[in-house]
């Protein structure tokens, strides 16, 4: 008789509080996906450059209502911490983990975690309601605007390639160069 295996799901409470009695790593890439601890991949060159280019356009082009936070844990759901490469909020002090409401945009930078940031992270994000989310494909050499989330899923996605610009659906101001953020 074959026994079911049973999985112990976290929430971001559990999560917190492992964190806090050092369970983790200080130097441990985590985060918390649907109640499991993912461990996240290592950041290579081109992924860190491409977070470097894009940390030097978003800070410069937002006013200083908004507030770049640079792979930090934002809260999906009661079971989901996940750390995009940027969330841009609304600029105050926090107290607590930045939610939905809190959120204007999310950004992830993909190479080898492309499949995983797009199939997993996009959906995630929209169950949240997070209004814009972009994945830079350093793959495809692109970039992906995710807007108008229903059902856990967004229902709009446009794409950007070398030698063209998007501009956020939230953040009018913010008109992004291919070129610029992918590098050479």
């Amino acid at each position: 008789m074959a026994t079911e295996v049973m999985r112990r799901r976290f929430t971001v409470g559990d999560y917190e509080r492992m964190a806090e009695a050092g369970i983790f790593r200080a130097d441990e890439r985590v985060e918390l996906i649907a109640g499991e601890i993912i461990e996240m991949a290592a950041i290579g060159i081109r992924h860190a450059q491409c977070v470097n280019r894009l940390n030097r356009i978003l800070t410069r082009a937002l006013p200083d209502e908004f507030q770049v936070s640079v792979q930090n844990p934002i809260q999906a759901s009661d079971d989901s911490e996940p750390q995009p490469d940027f969330a841009v909020l609304h600029n105050r002090a926090y107290d607590a983990t930045p939610t939905a409401p809190d959120i204007l945009l999310v950004v992830e930078v993909s190479e080898t975690t492309r499949d995983y940031d797009r199939g997993t992270k996009m959906p995630l994000y929209a169950g949240a309601g997070i209004v814009e989310a972009w994945l830079v494909d350093l793959i495809a050499d692109r970039l992906e605007r995710y807007t108008d989330p229903e059902d856990g899923r967004y229902r709009r996605v446009v794409f950007a390639g070398r030698g063209e610009s998007l501009a956020s659906t939230t953040l009018p101001m913010l008109v992004m160069d291919a070129n610029a953020i992918l590098g050479r």
